[in-house]
């Protein structure tokens, strides 16, 4: 069965997270409304990356967002995807929290790997774990921007059984053509799809232009954003992974015993 998915492309306000939970709960009615079962934030969607700030504007553990995530999700009926800092006793996270379309939490996922380039390492915590989550009885795997780059992590999901890899983002105007590029190679390789939503707009001196999009595991863009905010909409099908896995069996093919390189080196 097609699943109508939803990536929400916002323009964020910088360092203002009562301003973009409005800003939010306005657009995910939009796309509710509009059909979509499945909704996608963008990367640190509360606060944008105003990472210096974080200790005025970062969440309580889930608090206040949490519980207004899982309140539009039980009355929408959708599930709800997108991170935001949070403090927890251990430090500072950026924290993707999946809410399904009964409200319940499906799963949490702390970004592992923290990007060099907008200072992340000094001000946050790395996660320690991959996650999935079960939404609509398909398993999803679940990514932070810069995870990305990192195929390990995507091909893990799949070898886990993941059938749609999520990608919150704040991928960077002068990087944009990687992010396209291994959006497309991460669903062309792991043979799912992956829904890519990245923020539109400026902020802390750095640009950020748009161009989510939604690949299927055949590698196909079936929506794809420009540099403005706006609502991309899609169909998903769980059966198509399927079918592709089956049509090039990548899977059974890998020989994982035979890929030693000890002594190459």
């Amino acid at each position: 069965m097609a699943i109508p998915v939803a990536l929400i492309q916002m323009d964020l306000a910088f360092g203002d997270p009562e301003a973009n939970r409005q800003r939010a709960e306005a657009l995910i009615r939009v796309a509710a409304s509009r059909g979509a079962r499945w909704v996608v934030l963008p990367e640190l969607w509360t606060t944008a990356y105003d990472l210096p700030r974080l200790g005025e504007i970062a969440d309580e553990g889930d608090q206040p967002t949490g519980p207004l995530l899982s309140r539009l999700a039980r009355e929408l009926g959708i599930a709800i995807f997108g991170s935001v800092a949070e403090r927890r006793p251990e430090g500072f996270f950026n924290t993707l929290r999946v809410f399904g379309p009964d409200g319940s939490l499906a799963a949490v996922y702390d970004k592992i790997h923290l990007v060099p380039m907008l200072d992340e390492p000094r001000y946050l915590a790395p996660g320690r774990s991959p996650a999935l989550a079960r939404v609509d009885g398909v398993t999803v795997g679940l990514l932070i921007c810069y995870d990305l780059r990192f195929p390990e992590l995507s091909r893990g999901y799949a070898l886990a059984g993941a059938q749609v890899l999520v990608v919150p983002a704040q991928w960077p105007a002068v990087r944009r053509h990687h992010w396209r590029t291994l959006a497309i190679a991460r669903a062309i390789e792991n043979q799912c799809y992956l829904l890519g939503c990245n923020r539109a707009g400026a902020g802390g001196g750095t640009r950020f232009d748009g161009g989510s999009l939604v690949v299927d595991p055949w590698g196909e863009v079936l929506a794809e954003g420009g540099p403005a905010e706006e609502i991309l909409y899609a169909e998903i099908d769980p059966a198509r992974v399927a079918a592709v896995r089956a049509e090039v069996p990548v899977f059974r093919d890998r020989r994982p015993e035979a890929y030693r390189f000890e002594g190459l080196a």
